[in-house]
């Protein structure tokens, strides 16, 4: 999982994309971005990897893969907003690969769009991401760049 987020990170995947999902009621779950519907890059979705063994609880502010099944991750990352360790049991296996160490509270303030449970219509996004996010009343937060900082 850390590698493919470097990987994607590394070729411009995130710049410039939405946060898509991002729920906080009834209670706090998680903000959710990583479609990207531009060539090269929509061409990541297809590019699925194994889960990861799951060692770590998902509590606020880390990082795992969504994914549409076991063994299905690809492009989307969630960031949790309380604690979701419930999600790193063997039936589900979303596995944290990193943590939000500075920031939190920009995080907090993601804007909520689409459905509230689902956010945006992830479809759209995929096939014709630029005029879907134009049509919008209320804009999502976006990504502008994201970089590999070396420790």
């Amino acid at each position: 999982a850390c590698r493919r987020f470097v990987e994607l990170v590394e070729s411009g995947f995130f710049d410039d994309t939405p946060v898509s999902r991002v729920v906080k009621e009834p209670a706090p779950f998680v903000a959710q971005f990583g479609i990207n519907w531009r060539a090269p890059h929509n061409a990541w979705d297809k590019k699925e990897f194994k889960d990861d063994p799951s060692y770590f609880a998902l509590e606020r502010g880390t990082l795992a893969f969504a994914k549409a099944g076991i063994d299905h991750n690809a492009t989307q990352v969630f960031i949790n907003y309380d604690d979701n360790s419930h999600l790193a049991e063997p039936s589900m296996n979303f596995t944290a690969f990193g943590k939000v160490v500075k920031g939190m509270e920009i995080v907090d303030n993601f804007v909520s769009v689409g459905e509230p449970d689902s956010g945006l219509d992830q479809l759209r996004l995929w096939t014709d991401g630029g005029n879907y996010l134009e049509s919008l009343s209320v804009k999502p937060t976006m990504i502008e760049k994201m970089t590999v900082v070396e420790p």
